[in-house]
């Protein structure tokens, strides 16, 4: 069992930035695991953000978020750093963790409690 624990989330005017971490309460993540991040807004269904693998550094980001939005992460930690945040980024964005691919929900077994992103216009 992987548990996640997200922080960062906030209320930030559109323009501004905000970065969001994940850790695992074990202080750890699995070698080859795949991480995530996910967000969902009111009414939608949840959609992917980016995913890095951790023991290669390799990451994908989805084109709605692409330029915007970087996954990186050190020993202990998943991050998600967001600039140029718009209204429509407004959601509650999840971490995840899988072993298996980076793209879909199906992928991941693991995820956090969320953490709300609010982007004022």
């Amino acid at each position: 069992q992987v548990q996640l624990v997200e922080s960062g989330g906030g209320l930030v005017q559109a323009g501004g930035s905000l970065r969001l971490s994940c850790a695992a309460a074990s202080g750890r993540f699995c070698n080859n695991c795949a991480m995530g991040w996910f967000r969902q807004a009111p009414g939608k269904e949840r959609e992917f953000v980016a995913a890095i693998r951790w023991s290669s550094g390799y990451t994908y980001t989805a084109d709605s978020v692409k330029g915007r939005f970087t996954i990186s992460r050190d020993n202990t930690k998943m991050y998600l750093q967001m600039d140029s945040l718009k209204s429509e980024d407004t959601a509650v964005y999840y971490c995840a963790a899988g072993s298996g691919g980076l793209r879909t929900d199906d992928d991941y077994d693991y995820w956090g409690q969320g953490t709300q992103v609010t982007v004022s216009s």
